[in-house]
């Protein structure tokens, strides 16, 4: 009973903190007078926000933070599962789920860290209008051909075989205790953020803030952590990418 609980209790905490993560997030866009697609809906009479002019590299931290938890959690609910079926099976613990979530959670940060320093200097170049989004046209074909050639490449590929594949990540890289599962989420964290980085940069196209994106991009991250429909769904992803940039490359020339 008392591991039942115990048990109940890491769930439950598991979800709050997604839960609360994209309240955060939804309250924060409220507060800017954002709606679901990030854009503006102050009252015509009203001064337009800037969000270049907000978006402050300790206001970006912060909600870069938040939201790829948000985000990227729903995604680890089978890794999570995974490890607490080799609590008893193997020498996987409680203490060692937490490790492997705050080492996953600690990637993460860092790497919005780094976009947010990203994002920062884009603000100072100007290359980004008032809703965060690329003002070139031919930076955002860059982008988007990038992101989607990612898609075919070895790198991509074997990324994506240790998140879709947790159970074999953990017999190869396995460790003891909260140390050890620390260690393992580092692991983790790093594969994902390779896998993934891709499509957390498209905010720079769709918007930082906006909710349909988050979503979309969310729900396709959970996809391809599904063996069965990662595997189909990965180059067709690219595809669709690639075909973006050819849209954009047309309406420019």
């Amino acid at each position: 009973m008392k591991l039942s609980f115990l048990k109940s209790g890491f769930w439950i905490s598991f979800f709050l903190i997604i839960i609360a993560s994209w309240v955060y997030i939804y309250n924060m866009s409220v507060s800017m007078g954002l709606d679901l697609l990030g854009k503006n809906i102050m009252s015509m009479n009203m001064k337009s926000m800037d969000m270049s002019s907000i978006a402050t590299f300790t206001m970006l931290l912060p909600m870069w933070s938040i939201m790829m938890v948000a985000m990227m959690l729903p995604a680890m609910i089978p890794t999570f599962i995974t490890y607490q079926d080799l609590i008893k099976s193997y020498e996987g613990s409680w203490k060692g789920w937490i490790g492997i979530l705050i080492g996953y959670i600690f990637i993460w940060i860092f790497f919005s860290l780094n976009i947010s320093i990203l994002q920062t200097f884009l603000q100072k170049w100007q290359f980004l209008n008032n809703q965060g989004i690329l003002k070139s046209n031919w930076i955002t074909v860059f982008l988007l051909i990038a992101v989607g050639s990612f898609q075919f490449t070895q790198i991509k590929n074997y990324c994506h075989r240790v998140c879709a594949s947790p159970f074999i990540y953990f017999m190869k890289k396995w460790r003891s205790g909260f140390i050890g599962g620390i260690k393992m989420g580092l692991g983790l964290g790093f594969f994902c953020v390779v896998c993934c980085w891709g499509f957390m940069s498209l905010a720079f196209i769709m918007g930082y803030m906006n909710f349909i994106w988050m979503g979309l991009i969310t729900f396709i991250v959970i996809l391809e952590k599904i063996p069965e429909i990662g595997k189909l769904i990965k180059k067709p992803l690219g595809i669709l990418i690639l075909l973006i940039a050819i849209y954009f490359i047309l309406n420019n020339l």
